[in-house]
């Protein structure tokens, strides 16, 4: 599987955000998936994830100010944020949820990732 994440880039606070995540070579539609965040200097954390059916969860910090969805004709998941804070500034990833794709030496798979950076 690729996992290839874009739409981040430097925004102000206040601003909106959708991030995209297209996945390939694999069965995207029989996954839940979820979008990722890693800071500087912090671990990455879940803040959203859709199950198969479409059911939605948040963290607590993005709560009320995101909204997750897929679309399994483009397998793509896509993450809106809006009333965006500095705190938001991290390289967002997705991956299928609870358990990240492996690699075929056993780690988990990660792609890339996009930044996204919010000034004050």
């Amino acid at each position: 599987v690729r996992l290839v994440e874009s739409g981040g880039g430097l925004l102000q606070a206040g601003g909106s955000l959708r991030l995209f995540c297209v996945a390939s070579g694999g069965d995207f539609s029989i996954h839940a998936w979820g979008w990722y965040r890693q800071a500087p200097g912090k671990q990455r954390e879940l803040v959203a994830r859709i199950t198969i059916g479409g059911n939605t969860n948040y963290a607590d910090s993005v709560r009320g100010r995101s909204t997750i969805s897929r679309d399994n004709a483009k397998n793509t998941v896509y993450l809106q944020m809006h009333s965006l804070k500095p705190e938001d500034t991290a390289v967002y990833y997705c991956n299928k949820w609870p358990d990240p794709f492996r690699t075929i030496y056993g780690t988990d798979y990660w792609g890339e990732g996009t930044l996204v950076t919010v000034s004050s």
